[in-house]
């Protein structure tokens, strides 16, 4: 374990001095698309849009008020009281700036087209899959994030690449809210989780820009990166899924979905690019996604501290080479080689046996065994709140703030 851990960070301390040039050219090297954007807003949850191509488009209403008050307020005030709101149903705290206040209020609010039924049928499939989502929120999404070279820059260079695990912590908090039974109920916290998420992003559009590691005229996190975060998580999982032959009902796919294109919504995506079924969404990610994904230095790098995290706290049982090999299991060998993930001679080939029984032996006691769901959720549970104490390290509740400093 040790050898491992330090082999790799040999290598990086002799490629650490080439991180911002290879970084800057990596956000460089692509500023058009290779092919024009084709998607057709017909496929979105409103069925109709100008059809812009969202590169070009950002958050306007949220980076004109954060960047205001990132500029003329009082932040670590601001910061102290956003803290003190985490329920959907809360009034917004006073003493806020009033721009703020009022954006808080309009981006709270739900679209007319959310679905109370389908949100109860995503709780359903959430319930079912408790497991496989923790492992695909962490080794699909979460790996792959390191892989989407703008997402991997943007968060190297910004506060986040300095201070990852709260970074981390932040993110999880995320696919924890959108999986809880009241996710987007007055008591639920999904709501001001994006919300909050959404400022964050404004505050690094406002501050990345202003480092001397970030290439000028460049502005990160444009609604393309938006909906390229959004198919890491959403899309990705459910091709998982298919591809692990596990059979959902239909209310509870599009159950799924739905929370999903709702945290869209929330997170300042525009309703024209939330894809309205999965086979739009897959349609989209084909253009988004998939041609996209490449590795970068900063990329790799912020992929090894991930798989460090188990070895900060001595969790054997989270050790990097368990971790690589759940990464290279579930993402594949191009991208484990890409992040220069080694192969793991025992856990890999157990995975490669195990796993699809495992998945099957589930999925058929569900099903064979109605009762059995409130206990397997209770498990799943406890797994899914670990994994938001451990990467806290054990500092709850997590607070989403917006940041003062680039990384």
């Amino acid at each position: 374990m040790d050898a491992y851990r330090l082999s790799r960070r040999d290598a990086f301390r002799a490629g650490g001095g080439l991180l911002g040039a290879v970084g800057a050219l990596a956000v460089m090297a692509k500023t058009a698309r290779a092919e024009p954007w084709s998607w057709s807003p017909q496929g979105s949850v409103v069925g109709s849009g100008n059809g812009a191509d969202p590169l070009t488009l950002f958050d306007p209403e949220a980076d004109a008020v954060i960047a205001d008050v990132m500029d003329h307020a009082d932040v670590p005030a601001v910061n102290r009281l956003l803290g003190t709101w985490t329920r959907n149903g809360q009034p917004i705290p006073d003493g806020l700036p009033n721009n703020l206040r009022d954006f808080m209020e309009s981006a709270r609010q739900l679209p007319s087209w959310a679905d109370q039924g389908k949100l109860a049928a995503s709780f359903d499939f959430t319930q079912k899959r408790g497991t496989y989502l923790g492992v695909l929120y962490a080794f699909a999404s979460g790996m792959m994030s390191t892989v989407i070279p703008h997402e991997a820059l943007a968060v190297y260079y910004s506060r986040g690449g300095s201070h990852l695990k709260d970074r981390i912590a932040k993110t999880a908090k995320l696919g924890y809210d959108i999986g809880t039974v009241n996710a987007y109920a007055p008591d639920g916290e999904m709501i001001v989780t994006c919300v909050k998420t959404r400022m964050i992003h404004a505050a690094v559009r406002h501050l990345l820009p202003q480092s001397p590691h970030w290439p000028a005229d460049t502005t990160p996190i444009s609604q393309n990166d938006l909906m390229v975060t959004w198919h890491s998580l959403a899309t990705t999982i459910m091709r998982t899924f298919d591809a692990w032959h596990v059979v959902i009902p239909p209310a509870e796919s599009d159950g799924y979905l739905h929370s999903w294109q709702l945290a869209g919504h929330l997170i300042g995506i525009r309703d024209e690019y939330i894809p309205a079924s999965w086979d739009q969404a897959n349609s989209q990610a084909t253009q988004v996604l998939d041609p996209i994904l490449a590795p970068t230095a900063e990329g790799v790098d912020l992929a090894h501290k991930l798989l460090d995290l188990g070895f900060d706290l001595d969790l054997s049982l989270l050790s990097a080479p368990i971790l690589g090999a759940f990464t290279r299991f579930i993402l594949g060998d191009r991208v484990a080689d890409w992040l220069q993930i080694p192969r793991e001679p025992v856990w890999s080939p157990l995975l490669q046996v195990a796993w699809g029984p495992f998945v099957a032996v589930k999925e058929g006691v569900q099903g064979a065994i109605p009762p059995s769901a409130d206990a397997a959720w209770m498990f799943d549970e406890f797994l899914r709140q670990f994994v938001l104490w451990y990467v806290s390290e054990l500092h709850m509740p997590i607070s989403i703030e917006i940041p003062l400093t680039n990384r």
